[in-house]
């Protein structure tokens, strides 16, 4: 339970006159702000969604007046909506736990519903913060649970569907790009042929991979903290109280949320925020992955590789006029570059799990949900405006797979390795085509040899 400090006893506070919130969030305010951040929105509407099946069922436990239960539901429903989230105002950086920004939620949704009840906005009565709001939890059980459904739902709803958009627009290319024979490349340098479909196909597959690990940590994500109070003994707290708020919580999202196995794991360890993060820094790398590669394949216009054209957006420079930069490529990028910083974050905080509490929640949540935010908008933009509109140069592709030494490859079978690696050297040599070689050294009946490479090639 959050321990209740009389005003009086740390000094006089003075509460902007506009606020729901009372004593204790202004003086975090006050004496922690160091940052400015605030925590994201979707973090803030599940606090709003804890409190507000809180209270129904403690109303249901007979432990809450049935009016005061009604104006926290009213005011925690304000919450979830974001119609108060101008009154969430501690800084991200506060004490481990979170309690500052609890105590905020428990202040505010208790102010709110003081004035539903009376017509006075704020204070103590009859709605008390700690007595009536907090009734049944704490900071250290609700903070993890928080952190919980807000990465839940954002997941679902918000960073899944972009991923799938991404998706599908890499596969549409695969299938339109699937006859457009090229150059395949390892170590940067020719390789055998590859068709253009088929590189956007493992693009398309990689995002496919991601969502498929997105969805296998839910069984652990949806694991919910609630019930453990203070240290997970679940002291001061009616034992169906958790079960019946999570099931609440559970029906209203339509996500299959439950009571934590263990409360001690649930609130002492954040595991399964961590395996999450490195979810999310898979799917960055796999982002890196595609947006590099299209800088590359469609690098130039003119002495690049140029095989692929990008949409045009912007002028690409100040000084040089009709250049014409991969914006969004390089946009995704530095996303997931973030990500991938937010990943190391949170791995460090996952390790302040300190006996029975882990002690750098704020910073856990504050990245996680950007890091599941960003890469939901970036999947976004990037389908958007980059994907949807690339278009093939099957020109250049087809001169550039005429034109490569790795055509030698295919020989190997009918000349043997060492005769094909010296047919390759000598058409480097004269600057001659792997076929043109061919021809001349006669290693092969001309027939033969079109046969061959006109397979590869696809003429």
């Amino acid at each position: 339970m959050s321990y209740r400090i009389e005003e009086d006893s740390m000094g006089e506070v003075k509460v902007p006159e506009d606020a729901y919130y009372g004593a204790q969030t202004q003086r975090a305010v006050e004496n922690f702000t160091v940052s400015g951040l605030r925590f994201p929105a979707p973090f803030i509407h599940a606090l709003g969604l804890i409190k507000k099946h809180a209270a129904m069922v403690n109303a249901e436990l007979g432990l809450l007046a049935p009016a005061l239960s009604e104006a926290i539901v009213s005011s925690s429903g304000e919450v979830c909506e974001g119609k108060l989230d101008e009154q969430f105002v501690v800084d991200v950086f506060q004490t481990g736990s979170g309690t500052s920004t609890h105590m905020n939620a428990n202040e505010v949704i208790a102010g709110r519903a003081n004035e539903m009840l009376t017509g006075r906005r704020g204070g103590k009565s009859p709605v008390h913060p700690n007595d009536h709001v907090n009734l049944g939890q704490s900071s250290n059980d609700v903070i993890p649970t928080a952190i919980h459904i807000a990465a839940m739902l954002q997941i679902r709803s918000h960073l899944i569907p972009a991923m799938d958009r991404l998706r599908a627009a890499l596969q549409e290319k695969a299938l339109a790009f699937s006859e457009i024979r090229k150059i395949g490349r390892t170590h940067l340098q020719d390789a055998v042929p590859v068709t253009l479909g088929q590189e956007f196909s493992g693009y398309a597959r990689q995002v496919e991979l991601g969502i498929e690990r997105l969805n296998s940590v839910g069984p652990r994500l949806s694991e919910l903290a609630l019930g453990g109070t203070a240290v997970g003994t679940g002291l001061n707290t009616h034992p169906e109280f958790a079960s019946r708020v999570i099931a609440g919580i559970a029906v209203e999202t339509g996500i299959p949320f439950r009571e934590a196995v263990n409360h001690f794991e649930a609130q002492a360890a954040q595991d399964a925020v961590v395996e999450t993060s490195g979810i999310l820094k898979t799917v960055a790398v796999s982002f890196i992955k595609i947006a590099n590669d299209l800088r590359w394949l469609s690098s130039g216009p003119r002495c690049g590789l140029g095989e692929i054209a990008l949409p045009s957006l912007q002028p690409g420079s100040s000084i040089m006029p009709g250049k014409v930069n991969p914006v969004i490529p390089e946009l995704v990028l530095q996303v997931c570059a973030q990500v991938i910083g937010h990943d190391s974050a949170i791995t460090l905080g996952g390790q302040s799990g300190n006996l029975e509490l882990n002690v750098m929640l704020p910073v856990i949540a504050y990245d996680l949900l950007q890091s599941t935010r960003w890469l939901g908008e970036a999947a976004s933009v990037f389908a958007e405006k980059c994907i949807e509109g690339i278009t093939a140069d099957k020109e250049k592709c087809s001169s550039y797979l005429e034109q490569s030494l790795a055509l030698a490859t295919p020989l190997v079978p009918y000349i043997g390795y060492d005769r094909a690696a010296a047919l390759a050297k000598k058409a480097f040599e004269t600057h001659r085509t792997i076929r043109e070689a061919a021809l001349e050294e006669q290693v092969l009946p001309e027939g033969e040899i079109h046969r061959i490479l006109d397979k590869l090639v696809g003429e």
